[in-house]
C-alpha cells in the first residue's frame, strides 16, 4: 500500500517530457529520444530502446522436462539456451494466446495448459520492454517450428533440475530464462 508520503515523494522525482521522437528503427525495437527537465530544473536528453511487450514460457513436458531454445545471439556472439520468448504482435488482445503462439512458433510444440506466472520490466533504466512470464504444461510437440527469418533456433529438452542447476551455477545467463525458473522456483518452494 502506497500512502500519501510515498505518492508526494514519487511526484518529486518525476522527470517532465518536454519533446519525443524516433531516433533509429529497426525490426523489432526502436531507439527514443526524449529531452527532459530533470526535478532540479537541468534539461537534459534521455535515449532509451522502445520496443513491444513480450511473453516468455517456461514449458513443462508430461514428463516434467523443460523445452528450451538454443539460439544465436548476435549482441552477445554466441549461442543462448533459454526459454521460448516472443514479442506481442499490434493485433494481440490476449497475451496468454501470444505466449501459445510463441510457444509453438519457436518449439513446435503445444502446451495442454498455461498458467500466467507475473510480469517485468526487465531493464527500465535502458528500455521500456515488459516480460509477461507464463508456466505451460503437457506441452506435447505436435508441428514444425515457424520460426521468423532471423531466428536460428534449434530445440532442445532437459531435466528441470539441470535447467534450475544451470541456472544457479551461472551456465544459464539469459536475463528473461533465469527470471522465469527462479520465480518459478520460488513460487513452488512457497506453496
Amino acid at each position: 500500500m502506497v500512502d500519501d508520503d510515498d505518492t508526494a515523494q514519487a511526484d518529486e522525482l518525476a522527470w517532465e517530457t518536454t519533446a519525443s521522437a524516433v531516433e533509429y528503427t529497426c525490426p523489432g525495437f526502436d531507439v527514443q529520444m526524449d529531452d527532459v527537465v530533470l526535478p532540479d530544473g537541468t534539461e537534459t536528453e534521455f535515449h532509451y530502446v522502445d520496443e513491444p511487450e513480450a511473453v516468455v514460457v517456461l514449458p513443462f513436458t508430461p514428463d516434467d522436462d523443460v523445452v528450451l531454445v538454443e539460439e544465436w545471439r548476435q549482441a552477445v556472439d554466441r549461442v543462448n539456451r533459454g526459454l521460448p520468448a516472443g514479442s506481442l504482435e499490434s493485433d494481440d488482445d490476449d497475451i496468454a494466446a501470444a505466449a501459445r503462439r510463441e510457444l509453438t512458433e519457436e518449439t513446435g510444440y503445444e502446451a495442454g495448459s498455461l498458467e500466467y506466472v507475473g510480469s517485468v520490466e526487465p531493464a527500465n533504466g535502458l528500455l521500456n520492454s515488459v516480460h509477461h512470464h507464463f508456466v505451460a504444461r503437457d506441452c506435447e510437440p505436435t508441428g514444425e517450428q515457424e520460426l521468423d527469418f532471423n531466428e536460428s533456433i534449434r530445440v532442445a529438452v532437459e531435466p528441470y533440475d539441470d535447467v534450475l542447476t544451470a541456472a544457479l551455477d551461472g551456465e544459464m545467463r539469459d536475463g528473461r530464462t533465469l527470471h522465469g525458473v527462479l520465480r518459478y522456483e520460488l513460487a513452488e518452494r512457497w506453496r
